[in-house]
């Protein structure tokens, strides 16, 4: 299990993340089936500390959903392609009904409208290149488009569904690391709880 969390760009804008709610945040995109008593333990907070602050960020849409990881291959879904796309026609009306129809696209695991040489681009799941071409053949018959562009993925190096949610921090704030439990032990580890009472009882 892992959680979808909003687009990086707009976290700060909804919601304040402090430490801890990066740490939490962390724990959960690795395993979202995580209890949250076991949560609390990784995180090293007090568990109605940790539920409080899984609520807040529910409530404020950080955390989107909670759903299952596959393996694509596994799936039988072999062949991912990029695929960059340039319309012809700009009007308004006719950008809406391409992007509706490839978004309603099952294979299409990723749609965005790009700056750039091109208008939109795409990343396709299919079994293989039978398939891609059957894909291709009914993209190019949804709009007039100027130039289609396909790359195929010969190897997937790097595959992350996770944020680097500390690394984020780091430029506006100075470095940030995930929090230790022997680093807030003892004295520290009583003002961290006076603190989340503080912060909760607000």
């Amino acid at each position: 299990m892992f959680i979808e969390l909003m687009k990086c760009a707009e976290m700060d804008e909804q919601l304040a993340l402090d430490p801890i709610d990066r740490q939490i945040l962390q724990i959960l995109q690795r395993d979202a089936s995580l209890p949250v008593r076991e949560i609390s333990k990784k995180a090293d907070v007090p568990p109605w500390s940790c539920r409080r602050r899984l609520e807040r960020l529910e409530a404020a849409g950080v955390i989107k959903r909670r759903i299952a990881l596959l393996d694509p291959k596994k799936l039988g879904l072999k062949l991912t392609a990029f695929v960059s796309v340039e319309v012809a026609d700009h009007e308004s009306a006719t950008l809406a009904d391409f992007t509706a129809k490839i978004a309603a696209m099952s294979e299409v695991m990723e749609l965005y409208r790009l700056a750039g040489d091109a208008d939109y681009g795409l990343r396709v799941a299919v079994p293989d290149m039978a398939a891609f071409d059957a894909f291709y053949r009914r993209l190019v018959t949804l709009a007039p488009l100027k130039r289609v562009t396909s790359r195929i993925a010969l190897e997937t190096i790097k595959s992350e569904t996770a944020f680097p949610l500390f690394a984020m921090a780091e430029g506006a704030h100075g470095p940030l690391e995930p929090r230790h439990e022997s680093k807030i032990r003892g004295a520290g580890a009583v003002a961290q709880f006076a603190a989340e009472v503080e912060l909760f009882a607000k």
